[in-house]
């Protein structure tokens, strides 16, 4: 009976230090890739530019893609290989700039560009993960302030315009009057100075 309890005891050290072997040698062994997502949900107005910011990580080369989808369809944005090509769709040329953390970034952005920004990380032995950002754009409020603006100092001009053209009809008119009164104290006295001269004497 002991002999057999010292094998059993061998065979429990042994499978152990069996197990820690196959760990350490699947720790070694190239695979497995992570994503990690910081700010899922976007809030952007027409015109700024966005980072879609996102970290992978993985013990081989990997393959970045990244999809929009939105009521107007579904398309392919950028695909790149880690150190190697660039791959940039023609509808997003000149306006996505690609970081080797598998972040982008938006330039100018516009109403289309509203949706869902989806991200697949490939890693070379075949394991992906995938990453979700939502991204909402805004109108630009201060254009309608900047109009209102615009109308309000327009119609102040016009006022100030009137007000000055009022204020000069009213100088005009007064200065008429004045003339008017002057001549006709001029006239009055003329007559007064006739009805003297010709006035009969009883």
């Amino acid at each position: 009976m002991r002999p057999l309890r010292g094998c059993r005891g061998r065979g429990v050290v042994v499978g152990t230090v069996t197990l820690c072997l196959a760990a350490g040698w699947a720790l070694q062994t190239p695979g497995g890739v992570s994503l990690v997502v910081p700010q899922p949900n976007i809030n952007a107005t027409v015109a700024q530019n966005i980072l879609l910011s996102v970290e992978y990580s993985c013990r081989g080369v990997a393959t970045i893609e990244w999809k929009h989808v939105s009521s107007w369809g579904t398309t392919k944005i950028v695909e790149w290989k880690s150190g190697n090509y660039v791959n940039v769709s023609t509808v997003y040329k000149d306006r996505v700039t690609t970081f080797e953390n598998g972040s982008i970034q938006l330039l100018n952005v516009g109403m289309r560009d509203a949706g869902y920004y989806f991200i697949t990380v490939t890693e070379e032995h075949g394991t992906n993960t995938y990453g979700t950002i939502i991204v909402n754009v805004y109108e630009i409020i201060y254009e309608d302030l900047h109009f209102v603006a615009v109308l309000f100092a327009f119609l102040a001009a016009v006022s100030a315009i009137l007000i000055c053209f009022m204020w000069l009809c009213n100088k005009s008119l007064h200065l008429f009057q004045k003339k008017t009164a002057h001549k006709l104290t001029g006239i009055s006295l003329r007559m007064q100075s006739r009805y003297r001269v010709f006035k009969p004497e009883f």
